[in-house]
C-alpha cells in the first residue's frame, strides 16, 4: 500500500470516529453562516456554498485582519494549500502556487475578469492592496472550461467591495524593517441609483537590510501606490451597471548595498531595478435579467534593469465576454461567448523575427482568443450535475478543447460529498513566467516550437459540519486530487549550469494529492483553522525519461490559524503560521556546497488589536516571531555574491572552470530561493472608521 492510499485510509477512519463522538444536527448547519455564503467563481453564477456543485474556499475580510500584509501576495501565505512563491533573492518576485503547481497554471482574476495576465504575475500581485478586497474565492483545480487559458491548476478569484457600512476607513502600520503601509477607502453615496467606492494604497520600504552579510539587501526596497474606484448605478427595473478602474505604479530595487541610481544598467555594481505602471478597467453591464456583457482592459508597462541587463516589455489585454444564464425547468443553463486579445512586445528574442538579410526585426506576440462555452446545472432530489464544454480558437494551434463535470450529493446527517473532473490548457510565454530569463542569470534555450499544455484532473471533496452544542461547530472538509498531464513545458536547469533547456514533454508528469482543513468556532470567541496539504509531484523530462520531483514542490504544507476575540470585542489576539516541507533547490554546479533540499521551514505570526472605541483600533505584532531566513546555516544564499558580473570567472566552453579564486566552479545566481528572506519584525498600526 502506497503512502497516498494510506493517508486516505487514515483520514476516512478519523472522519467516521469524528462522526461517532460529536451529535450532528443537520438542520442547523444553516444557523452557521458560513455554509450560506455566497460564491461565484465555481460556476460563473451566485449561489450558496453549500449548493455549488465545485467546491470554493472562501476567505473573508477578517482573514486578512489576522496578520496585517500591504498585498493580496503575502496575505496568502496563510490560505490552505497556497503558497506564495518566492522566485528572485535581490528583486523579491514571487508567484501562487496552489496544490504544489507552479504559479502559471494559477489563474488570478479580479471580479470574475482574467486581470492579472502573464507578465502581471511577475509584479501585478504585489500590487493588489488587501483593503479594497471584499473576499477571496480559490478553486482547486482546472476551470478552463468557464476561464479558459491559464486556469490549469485553479483559480483565485479576488472579489472587490462593492460597498462598505461606513462612510470611511483608513489604516495604516509600520513595522522595525522601515516598511510603511497606509491604506483608505472612501464611500461617495448621492442617491440610492449610484454609489462609488473609492480606496487609495501606498506603500513604501526605503530601508537597506543585510542580516546575512553578503553584500546585498535581503528584502528589496519599494515605493508603491495605488488608486481604485468604483461605480454602482442602478438602472431602470433594477438592472445593474458596475465600473471599476485602477491605476498602480511601483519602482523596486535590490542588490549590492551599495547601488545608487545612477549604477542602473552598469556592470560595476550589481542591482535589480524594476518600474511598472498599470492601468485596470473592467465593467459589467446586465441587459437584462438572464443576460449581461462583461468587459475588462489592462495595460502593463514595465522597465527594468537586471545588472547590465535591460528588460523593457509592454502588454495589453482586452477581454469581453457576454453571458446568457436561462433556466429551463430543473436545468440552469450558462452560455457564453468570450475574446480575449492580448498583445505583447519586449525587447528579447521572444518578440523578435530574422529577415532575409539576417538582420532583427521586431515582431510583437499579438493574440486573439476567441471562444465559445455551455454549462448545464441541474438538480435532482439530493443530486446536483453539472456538465460544461469549451472551445478556443487558437491562431497557432486551432481549436482547443476543454470539458469537464461535476457532481454534488447532499448526504444529509453524512456532510455533502464533490466529485469534479476535467481538462485544462495553457498557452506558454517563457519569458514573462521564468524570472531566471528575465535577469540573464542562464541562458534561455528552446529545442522546439513549444505547444499548449493540456491536462486532465479529477478531484474529491468531502464536507461536513458537526455542531458541538455549547461548543459551537467544527467545519471539515477533505480532498483528494491529480492532475495528468499530456504535454508539459518542463524547464530543465540540470543539463547545463549556465542554461535553462525548454522542450515539450509528451511522455507527461502528474501531481496529486490530499488535503484537509478543519475550522472550528466556539461560542466564547475562539477559533482555529487548521489546513494540511499532502502533494505527490512527478515530472518526465526528455532527457532522463524517468520520473522525479520537480524544482521548489514542497511534499507537505500546512497552515494554522488561533484566533482569540473577548466578549465584548474589545482584544482580539492571533496567532498564525505556515509549515513547509523540504523542496527541491536547482544548485548552480555539480560542487555547489548549498543542499539540493531545503529544509523544513515556519514562519510564524502574533497579532494582537484593541478596540478604543467603535470607531478606532490600535494594533501591533510579531511577524516571523522565531526569525527564520533561508540563509540560515548555509554557506552561502547568493552564489558568487563577490562577483555579480562574473569578471572573474574563467569558462571552457561556456562552463565555468574551477579555479583557487572559484573552488565551486560557479557563477553569479540568485536562483536558489524558495522563502522570504526576511527576518523578525515588530508591527505597530492604527485603524479609523467613520
Amino acid at each position: 500500500m502506497n503512502v497516498a492510499s494510506k493517508v486516505i485510509k487514515l483520514t476516512f477512519i478519523i472522519y467516521f470516529i469524528i462522526g461517532g463522538i460529536f451529535r450532528t444536527v443537520s438542520a442547523q448547519i444553516d444557523t452557521l453562516g458560513r455554509m450560506n455564503d455566497v460564491v461565484i467563481t465555481g460556476t460563473m453564477k451566485s449561489v450558496k456554498l453549500s449548493e455549488s456543485p465545485v467546491h470554493v474556499d472562501i476567505y473573508q475580510k477578517r482573514f486578512f485582519t489576522q496578520n496585517p500584509t500591504p498585498n493580496l501576495f503575502d496575505a496568502l501565505q496563510l490560505a490552505s494549500g497556497v503558497r506564495p512563491q518566492v522566485n528572485c533573492n535581490i528583486c523579491a518576485t514571487g508567484d501562487i502556487h496552489i496544490n504544489g503547481m507552479e504559479g502559471p497554471y494559477t489563474m488570478v482574476l479580479i471580479d470574475g475578469m482574467p486581470i492579472v495576465s502573464s507578465l502581471a504575475s511577475v509584479y501585478g500581485l504585489m500590487g493588489i492592496p488587501t483593503s479594497i478586497i471584499e473576499r477571496i474565492e480559490v478553486v482547486k483545480g482546472p476551470a478552463s472550461t468557464l476561464y479558459g487559458s491559464e486556469a490549469m491548476g485553479g483559480l483565485i478569484n479576488v472579489i472587490l467591495k462593492k460597498t462598505q457600512k461606513e462612510n470611511g476607513q483608513m489604516e495604516w502600520w509600520g513595522n522595525t524593517w522601515g516598511e510603511s503601509n497606509l491604506d483608505a477607502s472612501f464611500l461617495t453615496n448621492r442617491s440610492q441609483k449610484w454609489r462609488l467606492l473609492t480606496g487609495i494604497n501606498a506603500f513604501i520600504n526605503n530601508s537597506k537590510r543585510d542580516n546575512n552579510n553578503d553584500g546585498f539587501t535581503d528584502v528589496a526596497l519599494q515605493k508603491r501606490a495605488s488608486l481604485f474606484q468604483q461605480l454602482q448605478f442602478t438602472r431602470p427595473e433594477g438592472k445593474q451597471f458596475n465600473g471599476a478602474w485602477r491605476g498602480f505604479v511601483e519602482d523596486r530595487w535590490g542588490g549590492q548595498t551599495n547601488w545608487t541610481p545612477e549604477f542602473r544598467g552598469g556592470d560595476s555594481i550589481y542591482g535589480e531595478s524594476i518600474q511598472t505602471q498599470r492601468l485596470e478597467f473592467m465593467s459589467t453591464y446586465e441587459i437584462a435579467r438572464p443576460l449581461k456583457l462583461q468587459f475588462s482592459a489592462v495595460h502593463h508597462q514595465q522597465q527594468s534593469a537586471y545588472g547590465s541587463m535591460i528588460f523593457d516589455a509592454v502588454e495589453s489585454r482586452y477581454f469581453g465576454q457576454l453571458l446568457w444564464q436561462p433556466s429551463v425547468k430543473k436545468h440552469d443553463f450558462l452560455i457564453g461567448t468570450a475574446y480575449r486579445y492580448t498583445y505583447y512586445d519586449d525587447n528579447t528574442v521572444a518578440t523578435e523575427a530574422i529577415s532575409s538579410d539576417s538582420l532583427r526585426i521586431p515582431k510583437p506576440q499579438i493574440t486573439p482568443l476567441p471562444g465559445l462555452f455551455i454549462q448545464d446545472e441541474w438538480r435532482y432530489k439530493t443530486h446536483t450535475l453539472l456538465f460544461g464544454a469549451r472551445g478556443d480558437y487558437h491562431a497557432e494551434h486551432g481549436w482547443i478543447r476543454s470539458i469537464r463535470g461535476a457532481w454534488k450529493w447532499n448526504l444529509g446527517s453524512l456532510g455533502q460529498f464533490r466529485l469534479n473532473a476535467g481538462t485544462g490548457f495553457r498557452t506558454v510565454n517563457i519569458f514573462t513566467e521564468e524570472h531566471a530569463a528575465l535577469t540573464g542569470a542562464r541562458r534561455i534555450i528552446i529545442e522546439e516550437q513549444i505547444r499548449p499544455e493540456e491536462s486532465q484532473n479529477w478531484n474529491i471533496s468531502w464536507s461536513k459540519t458537526f455542531i458541538l452544542g455549547t461548543a459551537g461547530f467544527i467545519q471539515s472538509d477533505f480532498h483528494a486530487f491529480r492532475t495528468d498531464f499530456s504535454n508539459r513545458i518542463v524547464p530543465d536547469y540540470e543539463k547545463n549550469d549556465n542554461a535553462i533547456y525548454y522542450t515539450n514533454s509528451g511522455e507527461g508528469s502528474w501531481n496529486q494529492g490530499l488535503s484537509w482543513n478543519i475550522f472550528w468556532q466556539s461560542r466564547n470567541g475562539l477559533s482555529i483553522r487548521l489546513g494540511a496539504t499532502y502533494i505527490d509531484a512527478q515530472v518526465i523530462r526528455s532527457s532522463t525519461k524517468k520520473p522525479e520531483r520537480p524544482f521548489l514542490t514542497e511534499r507537505f504544507n500546512g497552515t494554522f490559524a488561533v484566533q482569540w476575540a473577548s466578549p465584548r470585542k474589545k482584544w482580539e489576539l492571533n496567532y498564525n503560521g505556515n509549515i513547509i516541507a523540504p523542496m527541491k533547490l536547482p544548485l548552480a554546479s555539480e560542487l555547489d556546497p548549498r543542499p539540493s533540499n531545503s529544509p523544513w521551514w515556519s514562519i510564524q505570526n502574533l497579532n494582537a488589536r484593541y478596540r478604543l472605541n467603535s470607531n478606532f483600533s490600535v494594533f501591533t505584532g510579531v511577524q516571523n516571531l522565531w526569525d527564520w531566513t533561508p540563509a540560515r546555516n548555509l554557506p552561502f544564499l547568493l552564489a558568487r555574491s563577490n562577483d555579480p558580473f562574473d569578471k572573474n570567472v574563467q569558462f571552457n566552453q561556456d562552463v565555468a572552470m574551477v579555479t583557487p579564486d572559484n573552488p565551486y566552479g560557479l557563477t553569479f545566481d540568485a536562483a536558489y530561493v524558495y522563502a522570504p528572506n526576511q527576518g523578525r519584525r515588530i508591527q505597530l498600526g492604527i485603524s479609523y472608521t467613520f
